[in-house]
C-alpha cells in the first residue's frame, strides 16, 4: 500500500514549473493580443482612458482606412504587400538553393581549400551586415539595378548562416548513403536532388524561417535601393504611416498594418516549426 501511494505522489515541482512557463508564455503573448485587439477597435475605443485591453465592438474600419491612406497617392497599399511578398519569397527560395549547392561540396567532397572556404563563411557570420552596405550599394548602382526587384534580392542570396547550417547538417549524413546512390548509377546532380535535398528538409525549414522573417521585416533594401514609390516595401510603408502627420489618429490603422505584416511570419512559423525543432534536437543522422 505504501509503495502504491508513493507511486501516485504528486510532482509539485513539475506542476509549478508548468504553471510558471504557462504564465510566462501568456505574458509574452500579451503585446500580440493587444495589437490584434487594437486593429479591430473603433475610434471611440482607441482613445478611452483608462485604455481597454480587449475590443468591445470590433470593426474593420481600420483596415478600410489603411487602404484609403495610400489610396490618395498613385500606389495602393496592396502594391507594398506584393513587393514585400515577392522579394521575401525570392530571397528564401534562391537562398535555399544557393546555400544547399554550396554546402554539399563543402561537406561531402574533397575539394581544394575546403576548410579555408568554410572558415571564410564562419568569419562572414561574425561581421555586421552594415559593414558591406556601402560596397553593396555601389555595386548595385554600377550595374544599373537601382529601382528593380533584383536590387532588393541579389545582395541577400549568399547567406553565410544558411551555408553554415546546411554544411554542419550534411556532415552528419553517412557517406555510405551517397556511395550507395552512386553505385546505383546516380550522377552528382541526381544525388543532390534525390538524396541530399530531402534529407536537408529540417535545415532548409530552419533557414527558410529565419530568412523569411529577416527579409519580410527589413525596410532597408526598399529604402536604399529604390526611389520609385511603387517599389517600396510593406515595412517602409508602415514606417511612413507611423511617422507622418496625424500619427495619433492613425493608431488603429497602424495596428491593422502591423497585423497584416505579422500574419505571414506566423504562418511560416506554424508550417516549419516541427522541422525546426527536429533540426535543433537531432542535427541530422548519426554515423
Amino acid at each position: 500500500m505504501t509503495g502504491a501511494v508513493k507511486g501516485r505522489r504528486i510532482d509539485w515541482s513539475g506542476i509549478f514549473l508548468y504553471l510558471f512557463l504557462t504564465l510566462f508564455g501568456l505574458l509574452m503573448l500579451a503585446p500580440l493580443v493587444y495589437m490584434i485587439s487594437t486593429a479591430f477597435k473603433p475610434t471611440s475605443e482607441l482613445f478611452l482612458f483608462p485604455p481597454r485591453f480587449f475590443v468591445n465592438n470590433p470593426t474593420l474600419v481600420n483596415f478600410r482606412d489603411l487602404l484609403l491612406i495610400t489610396g490618395t497617392t498613385s500606389v495602393p497599399f496592396s502594391r507594398f504587400i506584393f513587393n514585400s511578398m515577392l522579394v521575401s519569397v525570392c530571397i528564401v527560395g534562391f537562398g535555399i538553393l544557393i546555400s544547399a549547392m554550396a554546402a554539399y561540396p563543402l561537406a561531402k567532397h574533397k575539394m581544394p581549400f575546403r576548410d579555408g572556404i568554410f572558415n571564410l563563411i564562419v568569419l562572414a557570420i561574425m561581421f555586421s551586415p552594415m559593414v558591406v552596405q556601402i560596397p553593396q550599394y555601389l555595386l548595385i548602382s554600377k550595374i544599373g539595378l537601382v529601382n528593380t526587384y533584383w536590387a532588393m534580392i541579389l545582395p541577400y542570396l549568399a547567406a553565410p548562416v544558411g551555408m553554415f547550417l546546411m554544411t554542419q547538417f550534411l556532415r552528419q549524413i553517412p557517406d555510405a548513403l551517397l556511395e550507395a546512390a552512386r553505385i546505383d548509377g546516380a550522377n552528382e546532380w541526381k544525388v543532390f536532388w534525390v538524396v541530399i535535398m530531402p534529407m536537408l528538409k529540417p535545415a532548409i525549414a530552419t533557414f527558410a524561417l529565419f530568412s523569411f522573417i529577416s527579409a519580410w521585416n527589413d525596410p532597408y533594401p526598399a529604402m536604399v535601393y529604390t526611389t520609385d514609390q511603387d517599389m517600396k516595401s510593406l515595412p517602409l510603408a508602415i514606417q511612413t504611416i507611423s511617422g507622418g502627420y496625424g500619427v495619433v489618429a492613425r493608431v488603429g490603422t497602424l495596428a491593422a498594418a502591423s497585423l497584416l505584416m505579422i500574419i505571414p511570419t506566423i504562418i511560416v512559423f506554424i508550417v516549419t516549426q516541427r522541422m525546426v525543432l527536429q533540426t535543433m534536437a537531432h542535427s541530422g543522422l548519426k554515423e
